[in-house]
């Protein structure tokens, strides 16, 4: 399976002995005794190299589940010896690129010099079927939707709001509708963005024009946008907890009722067992962003 996965990857066996420092024709002989076990080609022979055949992609992909399952042997395995290390795969949206979750891993890392982190940064809508496809072992995103093998860890309320320079008139209000920035120049997101959707059902009820100096589908480009000064952004309180905590900018919550709360949620497959060091990490999280003080 090993040698298949590598041939796989590479399409070719010339070059997956090179990664493997096996001879070539012992990883052909196994590719042909695969072959003739289940009956089935698993490469196209072509004069560019191998290509997966419908029956080699259904290998690869139980290769792959192969190998995780392994992993998470691996991780029990150390958890019953005590030697708490393991790896943990964290699916997460942009906003959370910065600010706590950098400081959760470090403090992880410094207390748990065993345990490695990955993050992986998806569109919200791609952490679902990350952790159903058992690609990650976590996902932080917003508004999870409804799946057999998804299950809610911890939730919270974010805010949806205006995001301003600490001098603008929208800045020294405690909330504002969306209505009151008519007058404004607006820089506001677009799809794939979560929010842009509950943006979308304010703006269908607003009958006054509203000015949009820029938009952008990266959280990155439109808080940049702001502290340029083009105008004022409309984002969510995680988006920009670290300007708001640092001062640089400010966020004044929309308050119309028609606007419905987006939920921030820590998820996982209900199917995959724990870890030692998933326990952990999950803890932290729920912690971090769930539990109040």
């Amino acid at each position: 399976m090993r040698y298949f996965m590598v041939v796989a990857r590479f399409g070719s066996i010339r070059r997956a002995s090179e990664e493997l420092r096996i001879a070539a024709s012992a990883i052909d002989r196994q590719i042909l005794n695969g072959e003739a076990a289940l009956g089935v080609p698993l490469f196209e022979r072509l004069p560019s190299g191998l290509r997966l055949t419908p029956a080699g992609e259904c290998l690869l992909a139980e290769g792959r589940n192969w190998t995780r399952g392994m992993e998470r042997v691996r991780q029990q395995i150390a958890d019953l010896q005590g030697l708490r290390r393991g790896h943990v795969t964290v699916a997460m949206i942009s906003a959370l690129a910065c600010g706590p979750m950098p400081r959760l891993f470090r403090a992880l890392r410094q207390s748990h010099p065993g345990i490695t982190i990955r993050a992986n940064i998806l569109d919200n809508r791609d952490i679902a079927a990350a952790i159903t496809a058992g690609k990650a072992d976590y996902g932080l995103m917003l508004d999870p939707p409804m799946m057999r093998d998804l299950v809610v860890v911890g939730s919270s309320p974010v805010s949806l709001g205006f995001v301003t320079l600490p001098g603008h008139p929208l800045a020294a209000r405690q909330g504002a509708r969306i209505s009151q920035c008519a007058n404004y120049a607006l820089v506001m997101p677009e799809a794939p963005l979560a929010l842009r959707h509950e943006l979308d059902v304010l703006l269908a009820g607003l009958d006054m024009p509203i000015s949009v100096a820029a938009s952008a589908d990266n959280i990155q480009m439109l808080r940049s946008l702001v502290a340029e000064g083009l105008g004022a952004g409309i984002l969510s309180s995680l988006d920009v907890m670290e300007e708001v905590r640092a001062g640089t900018l400010c966020f004044t919550p929309i308050t119309d009722r028609r606007l419905s709360p987006m939920m921030l949620a820590l998820v996982t497959n209900r199917t995959r067992p724990a870890s030692f060091a998933g326990r952990l990490v999950m803890g932290e999280m729920t912690r971090c962003f769930f539990e109040r003080t």
